[in-house]
């Protein structure tokens, strides 16, 4: 599966200046909801993790995702698993927290999904709260990892449709030809 010609031909791959969620900008980026509004590629893709994540050994008891970019792909990776698919939401205290509704019981494993990873602060929070309701994270999971460095994501298993390292600068480091370019934020 060529994935960055899956965000190129639904209009999801964007070049310019971008300050992405981590802060970070960058000089490319993609914007998956654009790609994962279209059922037929959003179940490309998820058939797609959902034989990866088999063919690595994983058969989780569910699949999670970050609110609210990762619940369709949970969805979808779930579906494609057969198993059950739920997702973590913000707390309002920077951390993200299990919905009333989801029920995870101690030991079960499960396989965390994210669209792209940057830095992987996102999932990690899905991740935690999983983890601390008594889940066990089997592996984490995505369509694209454009991770420069492991960060703080090392110590869990990735699984990934393809790995895509964009330029990313910080703040104070964004060269001159990337800063005369309008920035546009994520």
């Amino acid at each position: 599966m060529d994935v960055l010609k899956l965000y190129q031909e639904a209009g999801a791959y964007h070049e310019g200046h971008f300050l992405l969620a981590s802060g970070r900008h960058s000089p490319k980026f993609l914007q998956s909801t654009t790609l994962l509004q279209y059922p037929h590629l959003t179940a490309q893709i998820g058939q797609a993790l959902a034989e990866k994540i088999s063919a690595a050994g994983y058969t989780p008891d569910f699949v999670i995702g970050p609110a609210m970019g990762g619940v369709v792909l949970a969805y979808e990776v779930g579906r494609h698993l057969g198993t059950r698919a739920i997702f973590a939401e913000k707390d309002g205290q920077g951390g993200m927290k299990i919905r009333e509704a989801f029920s995870i019981r101690e030991g079960e494993t499960f396989i965390a999904v994210e669209d792209v990873l940057t830095t992987g602060g996102s999932v990690l929070k899905a991740v935690l709260a999983a983890e601390k309701a008594g889940g066990q994270c089997a592996a984490i999971a995505c369509i694209v990892d454009r991770r420069a460095q492991e960060g703080p994501l090392s110590g869990y298993l990735l699984v990934s449709l393809t790995r895509l390292v964009f330029d990313t600068y910080p703040p104070e480091a964004v060269p001159g030809w990337l800063a005369e370019i309008p920035l546009q934020e994520i």
